[in-house]
């Protein structure tokens, strides 16, 4: 399979981990931040080829597990509206929220349904005239130009009925936050390629200039992993605080020029909360004032309620890299994908999702 098999090569990448090692010559705590990558190293096992001296942590790059709990429960209580079709991506069905999840507001009269892309939502706005149509925007700067895009589609065909709930964040702001954090002990991070190949490198320059630590962008294959690891530690051990692109067949240092520019037509930047770690400065995407008209919490005056976190869930400091999912009293016994506590247990890109599909003996 071109593209994808040479990628995936067992035996350069035992090769490209004895270079890691003999390069390493001291400790080293280091993060992916996507949990895209952290899948791929979980399933494939590449932190069991690494020298004890390098230590992985799992970063906030996961979009439906930073989602809020009180944007669920305004999903849900859309959910529940009459006339109303709620719309989004299947993977935030199972998310819990501070009262069920929207799989329960489904079973209890609500139109739930789930779409590819918003496109898809806009479409099923058109075709049907006589509901509202919401689609629960979640995501990074990677999702954020297509539901962009559904706001001018939805514009052009003149469409009264479709509507957006919210939650895209961005991530350099939460790297920031995490940077600042004096219980942090990371040292260098691989960038998440996707998010470079659409909104550019130049953030993470200004974070590795600030606060003295590299940046590799990485892609998501085993060996695009073991290189970018391999980038970082060179960096490291140098001393360098800068960005380095492994991804190169994809990630560009100015990003994707009309991917930016739609997203900057349909919004700006705003607070956010994140799930579990709280407000963050400037990490978020809200419609301008222009494209109001859009915004389902305006239009249907959404109230959820008081929207209380699950206490017991430690994914906060599985998000920050603080802990491994591992080391959580609840995992795997209290919380599992059946009985999730918090969103990294069911989301496909979740760190404790990973850990207990290939480390705990799960499906």
């Amino acid at each position: 399979m071109k593209y994808v098999a040479e990628y995936r090569d067992a035996g350069l990448a035992r090769a490209v981990a004895r270079r890691i090692a003999a390069r390493c010559t001291r400790p080293w705590t280091v993060m992916e931040i996507c949990g895209g990558q952290t899948h791929t190293i979980l399933r494939y096992g590449l932190d069991q080829l690494l020298p004890p001296s390098l230590s992985l942590v799992h970063g906030p790059g996961c979009p439906v597990c930073v989602t809020p709990v009180d944007t669920l429960d305004a999903a849900m209580a859309l959910a529940r509206r009459p006339g109303v079709i709620l719309t989004t991506f299947g993977d935030m069905l199972r998310v819990p929220g501070s009262r069920g999840n929207l799989y329960g507001a489904r079973a209890e009269g609500g139109d739930v349904r789930v779409v590819a892309s918003p496109l898809e939502a806009v479409a099923l706005a058109r075709r049907r005239p006589d509901r509202n149509v919401v689609f629960l925007a979640v995501g990074f700067e990677t999702t954020a130009p297509a539901t962009a895009l559904a706001v001018l589609r939805a514009r052009e065909l003149g469409l009264d009925n479709f509507f957006l709930l919210v939650g895209h964040v961005l991530v350099p702001p939460a790297i920031r936050l995490l940077l600042s954090s004096p219980a942090n002990r990371v040292q260098g991070f691989i960038a998440p390629g996707h998010v470079c190949t659409v909104a550019g490198y130049r953030d993470y320059e200004r974070l590795a200039e600030d606060f003295g630590v590299p940046f590799v962008v990485g892609g998501f294959e085993p060996l695009d992993l073991m290189q970018a690891l391999a980038m970082l530690v060179e960096l490291l051990e140098e001393g360098r605080a800068e960005v380095r692109n492994e991804y190169r067949r994809s990630a560009r240092r100015d990003g994707n020029r009309r991917a930016k520019e739609l997203v900057a037509e349909v919004f700006e930047v705003c607070d956010r909360r994140w799930r579990g770690i709280g407000a963050i400065p400037r990490s978020g995407l809200r419609l301008r004032p222009r494209w109001e008209k859009f915004d389902a919490a305006r239009r249907f005056e959404v109230d959820p309620g008081d929207a209380a976190e699950e206490a017991e869930c430690r994914s906060a400091e599985v998000l920050q890299g603080l802990r491994r999912p591992t080391e959580c009293p609840a995992f795997g016994t209290r919380c599992t994908p059946e009985h999730p506590l918090g969103a990294p247990m069911v989301s496909g890109e979740g760190a404790c999702a990973a850990y207990y599909r290939y480390r705990a003996g799960g499906a």
